[in-house]
C-alpha cells in the first residue's frame, strides 16, 4: 500500500510523493521557557514514529527540530533564580530539561537542533531579502511583513485576508500598514508590558529586556515566525517535504512561515503539512500557561517510557487525546501484554521444546497478518493505533502457540523478530528496558506491605506489625496510624492509604487502587515540585523487605 498523509494545506488525505530518496522533515520545537510536559511529548513521539516508519520503508530522513531560545516568555523569567541573570541562562536551563526528556522518551535524535540565538545572521539575511523584494517594510526600527503582498496568505488556515484580526502587540499597530502585518524584526528589547504579562515572579526595576543584536534597521530582536523559516532554510533548503507541529500553530505561526519563506525564495516552502491534535486534561488543552500540565520527567518516573509510548499509540497523531488514569492504565495493560508475550516467546525460543520440525501454520499466518496489517495502518496516514492493535493480535497468537508442548522454532523466531522490528524499530518500545515506572512500583510495594501490616494488626499480631513498621522506617518510609487508617511519609510529605491524588493539587496522596500521578504544583520559583519518593534504589530495598516479611 502506498503511503498517504493528511495534508493541512489541501485539506485532503493524499498520496505521499517524495521528491527523492531523502525526506526533509522539520518539526516545530519548543520555546524553552519552562520544563517540557506530556503535551509537548505527544508531538515528539508521533514525529519520532513517523521518522522511524519512513526509514523502515527505505527512505533516508534528514530531521531538523528547532530550539526557540529567544522569546519574551524566557526574558520574563530572568532573575527568578539567582543563577538566571540573563535570557540565555534561563534558556540553557530549560533546553537541558528538553533534551533530557527527549532521551528518556527513546526518541531518535534529530540531525540538528538549531537554536535561534545561533542563527541571527541568517534571520537578518532573510528579512533583508523580503525588504528588498517589497514584501516587508521598516517602521521605527522594526520590520513588518506586508501580508497584502502575498496572494496566498490565509491558504493554510483557510481564512480570508479581510477577515483577519490584527497580529502582534498593541504598540505595533500604529507602526503597521495593515492590521494583519506581522513583525519580522522588533526594535530594541522586550517591552515592559510583555515582561509583566509573562512573569512568574515579581520583578524589581529595571525590568529585563532580553538580548538584542545589531541589524541594518538598528538594534533589536527577531520576530517569532521568521526564526523557523531562517533555520529550516539553513539546514534543509528552500523546500521541505514534511513540516510538522501542533494544530494550535496553524495560525498565525505556520501561515506566516509560508508567506515569508515563499515570498523570499519563490519556491514552495513545505509540500506536506502534518498537524498534531491536542493533548487534553479535564477537557482543556494541556498548557504550561494554564498550569494543567504533567512534566515528562515525572511521568517517566511514574509510568516508564513504554507505557507512555503505548498511551500515545492509542490515538492517531491528528486527533485530540485525553489524558486520564483510565487511559494510562489501558496503555500499561497493552504494553504489559506486548512485553510479556515477547519475553515468553524469547524464553520458549531458547528452550529445548523449540523444534526445527514443528510447524504451526496458525502462528505463521498470524505473523503474516500482523505484518500486513501493521504496514497498511502505517501507510494510512501513520495510523499508529491500528498498527498497535496489529501487534496486540500477534501476541494473542503467540500466547495460543505457547500452550503447546512443543514449539515452532521458526515461527517463534519470526514472531520475536517482528516484535523487535515493528515494536522496537518503528513504535520505539524497549523490550529490555532496565527500569519501568520504578516510582509507581515503590508506591505499590509500600501499599502492599501496609496491607499485610493491617492484616497482622486485625489478627492481633501487634509485635509482627510493629516490626514491619520498623523495617519500613529503615528504608525511609515512616508510618502513622489513625482512626481513618494508616498513612505514610516518604521524605517530607504524607500520603494517606486509599485516597486519590489529583494533578495540580497542593497535597501529596497515594492510592492503592489507582496508579499515582506526580505533583505539578508551581513553587514560588516557578518550578514543579515532584512528589518525594524513595531515593536511589529504595524500591529494590522495599522489594527485599517484602521477601523478608515472612522471616519476621
Amino acid at each position: 500500500m502506498t503511503l498517504s498523509v493528511s495534508n493541512t494545506l489541501t485539506g485532503e488525505q493524499e498520496t505521499f510523493d517524495s521528491a527523492g530518496d531523502e525526506i526533509l522533515l522539520y518539526v516545530c520545537g519548543l520555546t524553552v521557557s519552562d520544563v517540557p510536559h506530556l503535551g509537548h511529548a505527544r508531538v515528539w513521539v508521533h514525529a519520532d514514529i513517523i521518522h522511524r516508519w519512513l526509514e523502515y520503508t527505505g527512505y533516508e530522513v534528514r530531521h531538523v527540530e528547532n530550539v526557540t531560545d529567544v522569546n519574551e516568555k524566557i526574558t520574563a523569567r530572568v532573575g527568578e533564580r539567582s543563577e538566571w541573570a540573563s535570557e540565555a541562562d534561563v534558556a540553557e536551563t530549560f533546553t537541558a530539561s528538553v533534551f533530557e526528556a527527549m532521551r528518556g522518551l527513546n526518541l531518535r535524535r534529530a540531525d540538528v537542533y538549531p537554536h535561534v540565538s545561533e542563527h541571527i545572521p541568517e534571520i537578518v539575511d532573510l528579512i533583508e531579502a523580503l525588504v528588498d523584494s517589497g514584501h516587508a517594510y521598516e517602521s521605527n526600527g522594526s520590520v513588518y511583513f506586508d501580508v497584502t503582498s502575498f496572494d496566498k496568505y490565509g491558504q493554510l488556515s483557510n481564512q480570508r485576508l479581510e477577515d483577519l484580526e490584527s497580529q502582534g502587540q498593541d504598540r505595533e499597530r500604529a507602526e503597521k500598514q495593515n492590521p494583519a502585518d506581522f513583525a519580522l524584526w522588533k526594535a530594541d528589547g522586550v517591552d515592559a508590558h510583555a515582561v509583566r504579562e509573562h512573569a512568574t515572579h515579581e520583578h524589581t526595576d529595571p525590568l529585563p529586556d532580553g538580548t538584542t543584536w545589531q541589524s541594518p534597521w538598528g538594534e533589536g530582536r527577531p520576530g517569532w515566525h521568521v526564526e523557523c523559516s531562517a533555520m529550516s532554510q539553513a539546514h534543509l533548503g528552500d523546500t521541505l517535504d514534511i513540516h510538522m507541529g501542533g494544530r494550535d500553530l496553524i495560525f498565525p505561526h505556520h501561515e506566516n512561515e509560508i508567506a515569508q519563506s515563499e515570498a523570499a525564495t519563490g519556491e514552495t516552502f513545505a509540500r506536506y503539512w502534518l498537524h498534531n491534535g491536542l493533548l487534553e486534561m479535564d477537557g482543556e488543552k494541556m498548557s504550561s500557561s494554564l498550569g494543567n500540565y504533567w512534566q515528562v520527567a515525572d511521568a517517566l518516573d511514574t509510568w516508564g517510557v513504554n507505557t507512555l509510548r503505548a498511551f500515545y499509540a492509542n490515538a492517531t497523531y491528528r486527533t485530540d487525546q485525553a489524558l486520564n488514569d483510565a487511559a494510562l492504565q489501558e496503555a500499561q495493560q497493552r504494553w504489559d501484554q506486548l512485553s510479556r508475550s515477547y519475553h515468553e516467546a524469547v524464553e520458549a525460543l531458547n528452550s529445548v521444546s523449540a523444534s526445527a520440525k514443528r510447524e504451526d501454520t496458525a502462528l505463521r499466518a498470524v505473523i503474516d497478518q500482523a505484518q500486513d496489517s501493521f504496514a497498511t495502518a502505517m501507510n494510512d496516514d501513520f495510523d499508529v493505533r491500528k498498527a498497535m492493535m496489529a501487534l496486540v493480535r500477534l501476541t494473542d497468537g503467540v500466547t495460543d502457540h505457547l500452550n503447546a508442548d512443543q514449539y515452532d522454532y521458526v515461527g517463534l523466531k519470526r514472531a520475536v523478530e517482528t516484535l523487535e522490528r515493528l515494536g522496537e524499530g518503528v513504535l520505539g518500545f524497549q523490550f529490555n528496558s532496565p527500569s519501568e515506572g520504578t516510582a509507581q512500583l515503590a508506591d505499590e510495594l509500600i501499599e502492599l506491605i501496609l496491607e499485610i501490616r493491617e492484616s497482622e494488626r486485625e489478627a492481633g499480631n501487634y509485635d509482627r506489625a510493629d516490626r514491619l513498621r520498623e523495617k519500613l522506617r529503615d528504608v525511609g518510609v515512616e508510618v502513622q496510624d489513625s482512626d481513618e487508617g494508616p498513612s505514610y511519609r516518604v521524605g517530607d510529605s504524607w500520603g494517606a492509604v486509599g485516597s486519590t491524588w489529583q494533578p495540580a493539587q497542593p497535597t501529596y496522596y497515594c492510592d492503592s487502587s489507582t496508579p499515582v500521578w506526580s505533583e505539578q504544583v508551581q513553587s514560588g520559583y516557578g518550578e514543579s515540585r515532584r512528589k518525594p519518593r524513595p531515593l536511589g534504589r529504595g524500591w529494590i530495598r522495599l522489594s527485599r523487605l517484602l521477601i523478608r516479611i515472612w522471616q519476621i
